[in-house]
């Protein structure tokens, strides 16, 4: 009598190391007669451990006579074990392929559907663009912090029309726009707003996708505290080691009559996660943190 169901455990052996180490390390790599060497290998072991086995339990277990022809039997489990691994792991490589054609096909359903949204998001901001002239035109020469704010929010407008048509901008331009967004928030807010900004200057061959950070921004400024008697404060930091972008924005806070910090909620952190997690999935890390006084946003992305 053979031992018929220790095959089940070599053959799950083996399914394991070749689908969960050799194809990661060679055949998703294309080093292809390193994965055939190593499979057969795998499957040469595991036919010999078995024949030692079935003997040895043969033996000693179900006291059958000695099997006399080793080599018959070494060739019998290495059939079998190679028979049931080459099928299991073609079928899960089949089904693995499905899924990642099906989430191939998702991602590419959400590129056009973000396409189209953002075309469909340009029509009226391009005509308010245009009509910005026409304002500027009329007022008074004499006032000339309003015609400055009104130059200041053209030149947003434009880089939000005409240079974010592509998925990833020159993370100079970005940078630009970064500074040119924080200048103008801080026209708009109370002198009892302190803004210190440390911003370093990015490499020319570096790209990011556009408008990102100002997410944070914005909500650094929209959740800012408006104490009267008491120093409201945001912090900006953006600076880069390498390829890797880091970053930080921190803003004092109260509490809110409803008892909830506006931070915690909105429309734009679900977005930008969402495309964090669609551009640099396994590359990026957000982090926030918050105490009674403060409420403070970390941001590092790869870049490359």
């Amino acid at each position: 009598m053979t031992v018929e169901f220790c095959y089940l455990i070599f053959i799950t052996a083996d399914f394991y190391v070749i689908n969960h180490l050799l194809v990661p390390r060679f055949l998703l790599k294309k080093r292809y007669l390193a994965f055939a060497t190593s499979t057969i290998l795998c499957i040469s072991v595991s036919a010999l451990l078995r024949s030692l086995l079935a003997i040895q339990m043969n033996l000693h277990y179900f006291h059958d006579a000695p099997i006399d022809n080793f080599g018959l039997l070494y060739f019998n489990s290495l059939v079998n074990i190679g028979l049931w691994v080459f099928l299991t792991t073609v079928v899960k490589l089949f089904i693995d392929r499905m899924q990642t054609q099906k989430e191939m096909e998702l991602m590419e359903k959400e590129r056009i559907k973000s396409e189209l949204d953002y075309l469909k998001a340009q029509i009226n901001p391009h005509s308010l663009f245009n009509s910005l002239n026409t304002v500027y035109g009329n007022i008074d020469k004499n006032n000339q912090t309003a015609r400055n704010i009104l130059l200041q929010f053209s030149e947003l407008l434009r880089y939000q029309l005409y240079e974010c048509g592509a998925e990833k901008v020159n993370l100079s331009k970005e940078i630009i726009y970064i500074k040119n967004y924080i200048a103008f928030q801080r026209l708009r807010k109370d002198e009892n707003l302190v803004v210190h900004s440390d911003i370093e200057t990015a490499e020319s061959r570096l790209e990011i996708a556009p408008l990102l950070l100002v997410v944070l921004i914005e909500n650094a400024f929209k959740f800012v505290s408006n104490f009267p008697n008491r120093e409201n404060k945001i912090c900006i930091k953006i600076g880069f080691k390498g390829n890797e972008l880091y970053s930080s924005f921190i803003n004092t806070k109260e509490v809110q009559k409803n008892g909830i910090n506006g931070n915690s909620n909105g429309i734009g952190i679900a977005n930008l996660k969402r495309r964090l997690e669609l551009l640099y999935a396994g590359k990026y890390e957000l982090t926030t943190k918050e105490d009674e006084e403060r409420y403070e946003t970390k941001l590092k992305i790869d870049l490359v």
